[in-house]
C-alpha cells in the first residue's frame, strides 16, 4: 500500500536547497543573501567567491546544492537559471554567560540562522 507521493510545492522550473544551522545571525546572513537576489547563478557565484565576508562561502554551497538539484532532479538547464528567491529565518539561539565584575554575570547571545535559495530556469530572449 504505502502513502501516496506528495505534489510538488515549487512550480516544474524552480529548484530549491536549503541550509539549516549557519552559525551567524540572520541580520548577517541577509546581507550576503540580498547581493544575490534576482542575479543569473554564474554572476552569484563569482560575486560569493570574492565576497569578503566570511559566510559567504557557506551561501555559495548552499547556491551549488540548488544548482546540483536543479540539473539532476529536475533536469533543468544551468546556463539559464537565475537566483529568484534567498531568504534567511532565524533559528537556535545559545545563551552563555561571562563572568564580570562584583559577582555579576553578562549575557552572551549566540545565535544561529538558516538561508533557503530557490533558482528557476529562464527562458532567454533572443
Amino acid at each position: 500500500m504505502g502513502q501516496k507521493k506528495n505534489a510538488r510545492r515549487m512550480a516544474d522550473n524552480q529548484a530549491m536547497a536549503k541550509a539549516r544551522m549557519i552559525r551567524t545571525s540572520a541580520q548577517k546572513l541577509n546581507l550576503v543573501a540580498q547581493l544575490i537576489r534576482g542575479k543569473k547563478v554564474e554572476r552569484a557565484l563569482s560575486d560569493l567567491e570574492f565576497s569578503r565576508k566570511r559566510i559567504a562561502l557557506d551561501v555559495k554551497k548552499v547556491l551549488e546544492s540548488a544548482i546540483a538539484n536543479a540539473e539532476n532532479n529536475h533536469d533543468l538547464d544551468i546556463d539559464s537559471l537565475i537566483v529568484e528567491q534567498a531568504f534567511v529565518g532565524r533559528n537556535l539561539v545559545m545563551k552563555r554567560y561571562k563572568p564580570r565584575a562584583r559577582g555579576r554575570a553578562a549575557k552572551i547571545l549566540k545565535p544561529f540562522s538558516e538561508i533557503t535559495i530557490v533558482v528557476k530556469e529562464v527562458e532567454e530572449a533572443a
